[in-house]
């Protein structure tokens, strides 16, 4: 089986948004009746979710230690 990190990428990210975004579309849907506002919605969640996911990536992934006493940028 392959190591997570290997497993989690960009495809990964967009299908877990657009799937948030498929979702809250159809919810949106059903109670307003109005596809735009629908597309709008679902969009957004989209969006949102693939900056949260990609954000919670980044602080997750651990950095490269260093030392303490020189500087980090250069």
């Amino acid at each position: 089986m392959a190591p997570i990190k290997k497993l989690l990428g960009v495809r990964v990210y967009l299908t877990l948004s657009a799937i948030a975004g498929v979702i809250t579309g159809f919810i949106a849907w059903g109670g307003l009746r109005d596809l735009g506002k629908s597309l709008i919605a679902g969009g957004l969640a989209f969006i949102v979710v693939l900056v949260a996911i990609a954000t919670l990536d980044l602080s997750m992934r651990g950095a490269e230690p260093q030392d303490p006493n020189e500087p980090r940028l250069k």
